[in-house]
């Protein structure tokens, strides 16, 4: 009786668990400015959609979208999203979004800058390394942006998040 009650409730928290994350997801609408002829972007819409975001396609192109967001052109992308309040620019993967909705930091939103080889959407084939970036608000009195993930060949897995890196390890200084 007391095997199945720990059975039971081990399985009733992680599915609690699991739901709650997938909340995030569920909960969220991301607007996407992109251009109508873009491929990328529409598999990194697709992307989004097979992580349990609901997505809405503005084919009018992202540089309005970017510059409204505070986000710097060295840090653009072929899309501008929008989500709960953040910007996302670029081939973010699902899981930084998902996180970023979780810890709700102060900033603008993430970044993959250009468009990185192996980055949701831009399966060719070939994979790059790359960073995701914190954006951060302007007047923050953090660095503009920091590393918030890292992918690519010969890292066995994702980074853990970074938000809470010091200035000596952020890779980037904005003004």
């Amino acid at each position: 009786m007391k095997k199945q009650f720990n059975r039971f409730f081990t399985r009733s928290v992680l599915s609690a668990a699991l739901a709650g994350f997938a909340g995030v997801a569920a909960a969220a609408t991301v607007e996407v400015y992109k251009s109508p002829t873009c491929g990328c972007c529409a598999k990194w819409v697709d992307h989004m959609r097979d992580n349990g975001f609901t997505v809405n396609i503005h084919d009018i192109g992202n540089d309005e979208a970017r510059a409204e967001a505070g986000i710097l052109p060295e840090l653009g992308s072929c899309h501008t999203a929008m989500v709960n309040g953040y910007a996302i620019e670029g081939h973010v993967p699902a899981d930084d979004i998902k996180q970023l909705l979780k810890e709700r930091p102060r900033a603008v939103g993430l970044s993959a800058p250009g468009m990185p080889h192996g980055s949701p959407g831009m399966e060719t084939g070939r994979e790059d390394t790359y960073n995701v970036l914190l954006i951060r608000k302007p007047g923050d009195k953090r660095n503009a942006a920091e590393i918030y993930n890292r992918y690519g060949p010969g890292l066995s897995q994702p980074a853990e998040s970074t938000s809470g890196n010091n200035a000596a390890q952020s890779i980037l200084r904005l003004k």
